[in-house]
């Protein structure tokens, strides 16, 4: 038995304004199946937060690579 997909959660390259998202938001409403497209307001807290986690991370995998050099 496979799984079931109740939803997606897209992430855009990079912060659209409001009156310049419409054509997106259209498009998304278009694909067969999806129910409701609700738009997610950029917060300058989340996105700090999103930054940092992502800049550890990177900073773990520079220091494995590192330790792992002769």
């Amino acid at each position: 038995m496979t799984d079931r997909h109740a939803g997606y959660i897209v992430t855009l390259a990079e912060d659209v304004r409001e009156d310049d998202a419409e054509a997106i938001l259209s498009a998304l409403r278009m694909v067969k199946g999806v129910l409701s497209v609700e738009p997610i307001v950029a917060s300058p807290h989340d996105l700090h937060i999103a930054t940092q986690r992502v800049r550890q991370e990177w900073r773990g995998k520079i220091l494995d690579l590192l330790d792992e050099m002769p």
